[in-house]
């Protein structure tokens, strides 16, 4: 991506957090996925009502500034938000209870059934999981009661 569209996006965070109250510093994040990953850190004291219960908020911030950048290209452009390292240390959290998982369903040869998740989180767990040949995952149930169940791997093949 150009350095003119990474200023873009850049500006366009900057003008969104300005405009709701809450200056901060945007950057571009070093990230491991295909997306651009920009963060935000504000030290203003509110910071959590940009985050939200559950990260809803921050999504619909990311929402917003992916429409704005959207109608200014002519290409899609793929990026995420991350405010203070919340994102982060939610993902790394979600990484976390997949490995858990992942170790009691090859420990007790049983089916683990994880909390609900949302799809991105989900998505989370079925590319870390795939780098474990000893278990396999599926999703499972609709809406805002879908999950993730985690299989023994040999489980299958019995």
């Amino acid at each position: 991506m150009d350095e003119k569209t990474t200023t873009l996006i850049k500006k366009t965070i900057e003008t969104l957090l300005e405009k709701m109250g809450f200056p901060g510093t945007v950057s571009l994040a070093e990230t491991d996925q295909a997306d651009l990953a920009y963060a935000i850190a504000t030290d203003n004291e509110n910071s959590h009502l940009l985050i939200g219960q559950y990260g809803v908020n921050l999504q619909a911030l990311q929402h917003l500034a992916r429409l704005i950048v959207r109608k200014q290209l002519p290409e899609k452009i793929h990026f995420s938000l991350d405010i203070n390292g919340y994102r982060q240390q939610k993902n790394q959290s979600v990484i976390d209870l997949a490995h858990e998982a992942a170790k009691e369903a090859i420990a007790k040869h049983y089916s683990v059934a994880m909390r609900p998740m949302s799809s991105y989180e989900r998505r989370l767990v079925h590319v870390e999981l795939l780098k474990n040949s000893d278990v396999v995952t599926e999703s499972i149930g609709e809406g805002e009661e879908r999950k993730i169940v985690v299989k023994p791997a040999d489980l299958l093949s019995a």
